[in-house]
This record gives C-alpha cells, sequence and structure tokens, in this order.
C-alpha cells in the first residue's frame, strides 16, 4: 500500500509508525495512529506550494537579513498559533521554542555562510515555526511554508514513550526546511528514485547543518539522522544512518531499519511512495564516502557539490544515475576534472553500485531509469517494515 500523501513529508516514515501500530502497546498504538491520521489534513497542501513559481538567489540590493518567528499551537492543530518569539528576541522558558529557534537559525546559516542562498527560497523567506504542534504528535514537517514540530511522547507515562520531543535534533530541522530548498530548485517529485534523492538531499544537508552547529569534520561526526530523537527504551541510535544504511535500530516496537546501502539491495515497493525514505540509504551514502575521501568539512567542499548539482543540474525527475553524473560534472567544475573532489564523487556512487557514464548500475540496473509505472509492473510489492 503506498503512503496516501505523495507530496506530505514527514521526518518520521510512514512505515515505523505502521510498525507501531502492529507492534506497540495500546496506547502507542492510539499515538501511531493518530499521527498518521493527522497527514489527511494536509493532502495536496505541499504539492499546491511546489508549484509555485521558481525565483533565482536575491538581487545585490542589500545585506541578506535572517527572520524568524516561532508560534505556539498549544497542542492545537491549528496553523500558524499564537507568536511567541521573534527575531531577535530573547530565549523563551519553553525549550522546544528555543531549540526551533536555533534550529532554523542554525539552517538559515549554512545556506547562507556556505552557498551564499539567502534563506530557504533563495529571496529571504521568512522562517517560521510552529511548536507543541497536536496532542502527543509523532513527527515534524515542512507543509510548504513553515516548519511544524510534535511534542513526541512527552505527556505519557515514561514506560510508554518511543520519542522525545521533535525540536530536539538539529539535524531533523534541517531535514526539513531543507525540502523547502528542494522545492524552490529541482523540485524532486516526491515518488520512487526522484523521491529517495528528494529525501537524500534533506538528510544531506541536514546532517551538515548538525556537524557545522558542531564544527565537526567529517571524520569526526556521527553521520546519524534524528540522533537523541528517541527514547532509551528504543533499541536504536536514531532513524537512519548515512555512514551505514540498515543499522540504525533495530528494535520490537519500530522495526527493523530497512536501508539498503547498495542497489543491489534495492526496495521495490508501493510502501512509503515507492521507498522514498528506504532508498534514499544509497544516494546518502555515497554522499558519506564522498565526504570523507575529500575530508575535511563536508560543507565545504562535499556539500557545495551537493548544492550546485541540486540548484542547477536536476530536474524533477532525476534518478540515482543523473545525480551521480551530475555531482560528478560539478565536482569537475568547481574542482577540476580528475581531481581528488571528483574522484572522490565517483567512488562514493561506485561503492553502492552506480557507474558514473556506464549508462546504468552494477546491479539493478533495470530500477535505474525505468519508470515508477514500469517498476510497479515488474516486481510485487515488499512490505519494507517486515524487511
Amino acid at each position: 500500500m503506498s503512503d496516501p500523501i505523495p507530496y506530505y513529508q514527514c521526518i518520521i516514515p510512514p512505515y515505523m509508525l505502521r510498525s507501531i501500530v502492529e507492534n506497540g502497546s495500546p496506547m502507542q498504538k492510539g499515538r501511531a495512529l493518530e499521527s498518521l491520521s493527522v497527514s489527511g489534513q494536509f493532502r495536496g497542501q505541499r504539492q499546491a506550494h511546489s508549484e509555485m513559481p521558481k525565483y533565482g538567489p536575491l538581487a545585490a540590493a542589500g545585506p541578506a537579513v535572517k527572520q524568524r518567528i516561532i508560534y505556539d499551537a498549544g497542542t492545537g492543530t491549528t496553523l500558524p498559533g499564537i507568536k511567541v518569539r521573534e527575531e531577535g528576541a530573547p530565549p523563551s522558558s519553553d525549550v522546544a521554542v528555543n531549540e526551533a529557534y536555533d534550529g532554523s537559525g542554525y539552517t538559515y546559516d549554512l545556506f547562507l555562510d556556505a552557498y551564499q542562498r539567502n534563506s530557504i527560497d533563495g529571496n529571504g523567506l521568512r522562517l517560521d515555526s510552529t511548536v507543541h504542534y497536536g496532542k502527543g504528535y509523532d513527527n515534524a514537517f515542512w507543509n510548504g511554508k513553515q516548519m511544524v514540530y510534535g511534542d513526541g511522547d512527552e505527556d505519557i507515562p515514561e514506560d510508554q514513550r518511543l520519542f522525545n520531543r521533535f525540536t530536539i535534533s538539529i539535524d531533523v530541522i534541517g531535514h526539513e526546511l531543507s525540502h523547502g530548498v528542494t522545492q524552490y530548485e529541482a523540485a524532486l517529485a516526491y515518488q520512487g528514485q526522484p523521491g529517495a534523492l528528494n529525501e537524500s538531499m534533506s538528510d544531506v544537508f541536514g546532517v551538515m547543518v548538525k556537524q557545522k552547529s558542531l564544527n565537526q569534520t567529517a571524520q569526526e561526526a556521527d553521520w546519524i539522522i534524528g540522533a537523541g530523537l528517541f527514547t532509551s527504551r528504543v533499541n536504536g541510535v536514531g532513524i537512519r544512518s548515512m555512514k551505514a544504511p540498515g543499522t540504525a535500530y533495530d528494535d520490537p516496537v519500530l522495526g527493523k531499519d530497512p536501508q539498503p546501502a547498495h542497489m543491489k539491495d534495492y526496495v521495490s515497493t508501493y510502501e512509503d511512495n515507492g521507498g522514498v525514505h528506504i532508498n534514499s540509504g544509497i544516494p546518502n551514502r555515497a554522499f558519506y564516502i564522498a565526504a570523507t575521501e575529500i575530508g575535511g568539512y563536508a560543507w565545504e567542499k562535499a556539500g557545495r557539490i551537493w548544492y550546485v548539482t541540486l540548484r542547477d543540474k536536476l530536474s524533477s525527475s532525476s534518478n540515482f544515475l543523473a545525480a551521480a553524473q551530475a555531482t560528478y560534472q560539478a565536482a569537475g567544475e568547481l574542482y577540476g576534472e580528475g581531481s581528488v573532489e571528483q574522484k572522490a564523487v565517483e567512488k562514493g556512487w561506485t561503492t553502492v553500485g552506480i557507474q558514473i557514464g556506464s549508462g546504468g548500475t552494477s546491479d539493478n540496473q533495470g530500477c535505474l531509469a525505468a519508470p515508477v509505472t514500469m517498476i510497479r509492473s515488474l516486481f510485487k510489492p515488499k512490505e519494507a517494515a517486515k524487511k
């Protein structure tokens, strides 16, 4: 069964919530069902925003100005809620407010300092965020124009808690805001390989927001998406590992991390919009390898290659091979043909089974270029949560 909201992107994938429904306690099941049902309220909203005209970077009319507003939904579902903090205001007594404020600021800083991009849209878009959305809402999302965060399980007995508040993880904030950058640039379709690239781009920039905020080199970083999001009851370190896809969690309630790290293990499924959160492990690992091969700070060279690729070289239907070739080309243009950086990019993609310039992959070639409808006709769906 495919996810019913093809343009609605949350940090917690639907198969994880469905695993909780299948394996959790009555209280945990209720929370997961509620989080799944909330998605229906936003059907088509992201699609409408993604179809807005694309504008280039702001003309040189003055310095870029960071603008943030944080709202409180008060456990309701009306957006944006009550304004509780704005740019330049002192910290709040509410930790979620401060985390949303700081996380959106670090994301803004990454794109401005590293890539000279003025906010999410390139034109100084104000970064609005709403905290305390819903009662026990186990997710966070960018709805096409603002960030929204649930409180996780902080209001239920400790022995039932699976998720901490969703502002706790700075890379989650960076991940979701980066969906906005993709929305204004390549507008990668949220299905199959383009959708997996969409998710991977958000993981790439989300993890770099965290690394830059901590001043970590590629070698020092943990490469975990969602570190700190799980409570101590969950057997896992985060929701995804870019370094070792498929190893982030293995829990009786949440299930096992289904991400593949190589094209030979590519998952063909109706679930999760054709596996957008699942197969993103393949390009995620390619970036991790490229960044660690180049060395230093990931956002400086590897990140610039991926940013230029997203901005200038991908289209809505780009697949993994197109991304591999585009990043290789971008590395050559930025750092020279045959450069250390270009060779690192090539090694990253080759390691995950994608041969640049070969017209295919070392494994599973048919999946690389085939449209989603063709994939569905060739393969029976696999339930990713049971993999």
